[in-house]
This record gives structure tokens, C-alpha cells and sequence, in this order.
């Protein structure tokens, strides 16, 4: 058994979770895949995948032993990159996906200078606030904003994370009323972004109080941006991250309000494969992201 070939068989197939897909990227047969697994847990004397002729999934040894795989396979590439500082300038097409408001807002200024330090470096930047697949459609890297990022066998690094303020046009609290208490909002009109993961209901808490808010709304979109136009146009209230509206409420375009109660935050995560090393290109723009989004803004300070 070459028990390096076995273990990266290994990684791939828990990665994709499937034995025909890991024999693809690897150019190996369903039968190699297989015989590979085999002898690797013939070797270490337990059971690392249960399948079927349907489905696969690890066992408890298996999970247990992909952890320390995945950081033995990690390191390797590590020492290959330090002796080969000449390969490991980033060059190629880097594909990434990242959600279309948090990226005007907080990185596209930024983009021109960060590829003009790496001229062999082209980048397929693709705006999209759905949840992609990033293996199924070849994104090296995504950028997702999650209360609650699910687990997975990808790699996320955490950027930053988005407090949340309830806000409206001065003229819209004017003429309905500045809310005191989350209870007032029930009169007030809500602007729904549908893609939140609190869509529906906007939590509120004050010490050990906690308010929840049922949204009922005339007008549902899928654009953080529309939403602002909405709030800016005085057509009611709604839940936003403060990156987005910062500038709106420093200039007074926007005013907060409930600002005694906190509320939902989301966290900003960078999330790659693992199912390798990581390639010179994701590095790069990976830095990229962790000094901009850890550059602090006044108002966030």
C-alpha cells in the first residue's frame, strides 16, 4: 500500500462523500478508490466508512481519524511550499462566490489593488446571495454570512462579524413614531430581506428579556441593497446590518432606534476546500479578505 496515496484517497472521498467523484479528481478507478480504503483501514485495524451500494458515511473512527489526516496531508504541502517559494506565486483563475451586498460594500474598491500585486493571478468573482455548492460548481472559495454556519468538511475561516440595527428613514419615525419597546414595531411597517436566517422573526433581548417579533410585510426582496432603498425611501422599518446602513446613519439619511436592545449578529466566514493543501491563489486572496475585513470603521469601533 503507498500509504500517502491511501490516506489522500482517503480525504477526498470524505470530502466529496463519494467514491466515484474522489476516483475523478484523483484519476483513479472506482476499483483503486476502493482498494485503497481497504488496505488503509485493513492498516489501521478499524472501519473508517460505512457503505452501501447507495450511500457512504463515515464511523466514529473514521471522523476521528480524518481530523488528524487532513492536518498530516496540510503540513506536508506546507514543507513542499517552503522549499519552492518559485511555485508558489499565485497565478491562474480564482473563482469565488461571495454574497453581492457585503462585497460592494466592504470589498470592490479594494479588488484592483489587491490584482494589481499579483499579475499572473486573473480572478472570476461572481456576486450571488443564494447558498451555492462550491465543490458541485468549482468555487475555490466562498464567502458566507451564517448566524450559524453548518458543519461540513470545508475549511471557514471567520472574517468579521455584522451587529444588526433596526432603522428607518427620520421621516417614517416622524410621522409613525419612534419604537420604545420591540412590542411597538407590531404597528409600524416591515421590509423583509427573504434570504435572512431570521426572516420571519426579528429577536430582541434586554438582560434576561427576549422579544420576538413575527415579520409581517407588504413588501419581501432579495437584495440587501433594496431593502436600504426602501428604508431611505421612508416605506418603513426593518432589521439591517450595520455595515450596510453605516453611512446612511451617519449622515442621517437613516436613524436607529432600540438601541437598548441587542439583537441578531452575523458572522462573515471565508470557506475553501480541504481537501488539499491550500493553492497559492486562495492564500493570497484569503490575506486579502482578512485585512479588509479587519480594517474597523469608526462607528464599529
Amino acid at each position: 500500500m503507498d500509504r500517502l496515496t491511501a490516506l489522500t484517497v482517503f480525504r477526498h472521498v470524505a470530502g466529496l462523500n463519494s467514491f466515484a467523484e474522489a476516483g475523478r479528481r484523483l484519476g483513479l478507478s472506482p476499483a483503486a478508490v476502493s482498494k485503497n480504503i481497504a488496505e488503509l483501514e485493513a492498516h489501521v485495524g478499524a472501519r473508517l466508512i460505512n457503505r452501501t451500494t447507495r450511500r457512504m458515511a463515515l464511523t466514529e473512527e473514521g471522523r476521528l481519524y480524518l481530523d488528524h489526516v487532513a492536518r498530516g496531508l496540510d503540513a506536508l504541502a506546507e514543507a513542499d511550499q517552503a522549499l519552492c517559494p518559485v511555485k508558489t506565486a499565485p497565478s491562474g483563475t480564482l473563482r469565488v462566490n461571495a454574497p453581492m451586498t457585503v462585497t460592494l460594500t466592504r470589498l470592490s474598491d479594494a479588488i484592483p489593488e489587491f490584482l494589481l500585486r499579483y499579475p499572473d493571478l486573473k480572478l472570476d468573482l461572481q456576486l450571488d446571495d443564494r447558498r451555492v455548492d462550491m465543490v458541485r460548481e468549482g468555487f475555490d472559495l466562498v464567502i458566507r454570512g451564517s448566524d450559524n454556519l453548518e458543519d461540513s468538511s470545508l475549511i471557514a475561516r471567520k472574517l468579521a462579524t455584522m451587529p444588526h440595527v433596526l432603522c428607518a428613514a427620520p421621516s417614517y419615525f416622524e410621522k409613525h413614531g419612534t419604537p420604545r419597546t420591540p412590542s411597538d414595531l407590531t404597528g409600524l411597517q416591515h421590509i423583509r430581506f427573504s434570504l435572512s436566517g431570521h426572516a420571519d422573526s426579528w429577536e430582541f433581548t434586554k438582560g434576561e428579556r427576549t422579544e420576538r417579533i413575527a415579520v409581517a410585510a407588504r413588501y419581501s426582496v432579495s437584495s440587501s441593497l433594496a431593502v436600504r432603498d426602501a428604508l431611505r425611501a421612508g416605506f418603513g422599518v426593518s432589521l439591517m446590518p450595520l455595515p450596510y446602513v453605516e453611512d446612511d446613519l451617519t449622515n442621517g439619511r437613516l436613524r436607529s432606534a432600540l438601541e437598548d436592545w441587542s439583537t441578531v449578529e452575523t458572522t462573515l466566514y471565508a470557506v475553501y476546500s480541504s481537501r488539499q493543501h491550500v493553492a497559492p491563489k486562495i492564500r493570497a486572496f484569503l490575506d486579502f479578505l482578512i485585512d479588509e475585513f479587519g480594517k474597523v470603521t469608526p462607528r464599529s469601533a
